[in-house]
């Protein structure tokens, strides 16, 4: 099998002369036989590049497990099952949510997440928070392309503005005064972030100002800002994708500071959020990222009830409403080859200015900007681009009410989906949590104990695969994701063969992949219905 698989991809990457349609970006590309450079390729030939925030510090596969080029001498794809379990565990983050008392009374009961990257580095990012000053989490989810700025900014800042506008004016009131008196001001959200979650330390202060003049905007309105949950999801992510636009036109002396906003805004990213408060839940989605909730029925059977739409041109509400949005004359190059103006797949999305901006502001910014080339950023207009924007970061919010039979939901970058399907993520989730309680018997003790029970005692846990089990729900979609063979087995040569692909090969084959499982209490959930 090992043979076969490593043969088939080295092969097929070597001969090859059509890059495989999972890439954001519409491009044709024909490589040279005797030498691949899809590096070059997407650097030079593509529109948009797909090279990243030359500022990133994230996380990447070690390297004495991952190939820098086909062209390598001794290459293979022989890991060991320890060193596929590091690659995969790499960015494991868990979480378990208890209150003072040290029982659980939320409804979420923990959550997990993971990341697998394809790019190098990876161009995916996650964001979970609980709310100090308002109640309930905050789960996101957001996909970069073109790079991983706009994804980093959004995740640092999304969750804010979602939060500052639940906030009631006595409390954005409180912040004022402390920010006026130069007083510490309470946090606003506590985030639950990995060791290697990377942030924008160097731009923090302009962020935080930015945030600031929102709230001050929020004060000025006449009345109670009094927004619904989703009235205040929509208002926030408008508001940053407005500041992400607005913050690289204003003038800037700080030459890092200004890097950073021209990669933020010319990149861009989608994003799924899910806000959970008892039994409250709402997710907001912009573009292709996905949440799908896993609901256990009273037969015991398991059913999946999707909670957001792929904004992309399979979607026809998507292509009726840019359609409704744009002359007549432009119909037939709104969408070309499937991509929005034959450039981007998704239709909705948060910076990507080339598709927001007018000609004009565009040559404007980026003439007067330094070496735009050295960042990654093109000087290119669309063909057929006469009405922009053509781009929109708002999203569409999805209410439900959770239900004692609601047991989990998975929010995922569009890497995980195009492996799995809704169904699949759905029944593999359910069976790993049933594995996981299967495998953990008690241990009965028979007095008298000894050693010898003991050791037996633990040899028969062992034996019972427990400790190849991943304990992160995230880890299991993603191993099954890039290692299920067809009859949807985990294939170990296939997974360490994907685990190993050369950057300048890998992104062929699969795409960042992110994931955050949420599981729920049923219990609180039960006790809620049980007191209305």
């Amino acid at each position: 099998m090992s043979r076969t698989v490593s043969s088939w991809i080295l092969s097929s990457a070597r001969s090859n002369i059509i890059l495989q349609g999972k890439g954001r970006w519409y491009s044709i590309c024909i490589p040279n036989r005797n030498k691949i450079k899809w590096k070059l390729f997407f650097s030079k030939t593509c529109p948009y590049p797909a090279g990243s925030c030359s500022l990133d510090r994230t996380f990447s596969f070690p390297k004495a497990f991952r190939h820098t080029s086909t062209e390598e001498e001794h290459f293979s794809f022989q890991l060991s099952p320890a060193q596929i379990n590091d690659i995969l565990r790499a960015g494991e983050l868990s979480h378990r949510t208890l209150d003072l008392n040290g029982k659980n009374a939320n409804s979420v009961l923990r959550f997990e997440s993971n990341q697998l990257a394809s790019n190098s580095p990876i161009e995916d990012r996650r964001s979970a928070a609980t709310c100090l000053q308002t109640a309930g989490m905050m789960f996101g989810v957001f996909d970069g392309h073109a790079g991983a700025a706009c994804a980093q900014a959004v995740s640092e800042r999304l969750l804010h503005y979602i939060a500052v506008s639940l906030m009631p004016r006595q409390s954005l009131e409180e912040i004022e005064l402390a920010v006026e008196a130069m007083k510490p001001v309470r946090p606003i959200l506590q985030w639950h972030r990995h060791p290697n979650d990377v942030e924008y330390r160097e731009i923090t202060s302009q962020y935080f100002e930015n945030l600031r003049v929102y709230w001050q905007h929020l004060l000025d309105l006449d009345a109670e800002p009094g927004f619904s949950l989703e009235e205040a999801m929509i208002c926030a992510f408008k508001r940053l994708d407005s500041d992400i636009s607005l913050e690289v036109q204003a003038p800037q002396e700080n030459e890092l500071m200004r890097n950073i906003a021209l990669q933020v805004a010319f990149s861009g990213a989608t994003a799924c959020v899910a806000h959970v408060d008892g039994v409250h839940l709402h997710v907001a989605n912009t573009g292709d990222c996905r949440a799908v909730l896993g609901v256990r029925e009273e037969d015991g059977t398991w059913s999946t009830l999707p909670l957001t739409r792929d904004h992309n041109a399979c979607d026809e509400f998507e292509i009726r409403r840019l359609k409704r949005e744009h002359p007549r004359s432009e119909e037939k190059t709104l969408f070309v080859n499937d991509r929005l103006l034959g450039i981007l797949m998704p239709s909705r999305a948060f910076g990507d200015v080339q598709l927001k901006w007018s000609k004009e502001l565009q040559h404007s910014i980026l003439e007067n900007s330094c070496d735009v080339e050295a960042l990654n950023i093109y000087q290119y207009v669309p063909p057929n681009y006469h009405t922009p924007p053509y781009l929109t970061a708002e999203p569409e919010v999805t209410y439900h009410k959770l239900r004692s039979k609601d047991k989990f939901l998975v929010i995922a970058s569009d890497g995980l989906w195009e492996m799995l399907s809704n169904e699949k993520v759905v029944k593999l989730v359910a069976g790993h949590l049933t594995e996981l309680n299967m495998q953990k018997p008690p241990l009965t003790f028979k007095k008298p104990v000894n050693l010898g029970y003991m050791h037996n005692l633990l040899l028969q846990r062992k034996s019972k695969g427990l400790a190849s089990l991943d304990q992160n729900t995230a880890t299991h979609l993603i191993r099954h994701a890039i290692g299920s063979n067809e009859y949807g087995e985990v294939d170990p040569e296939k997974l360490a063969a994907m685990l190993t692909l050369p950057e300048d090969l890998a992104r062929m084959y699969r795409d960042d992949i992110t994931v955050t499982v949420v599981h729920f209490n049923s219990q609180t959930i039960e006790d809620y219905y049980r007191s209305h």
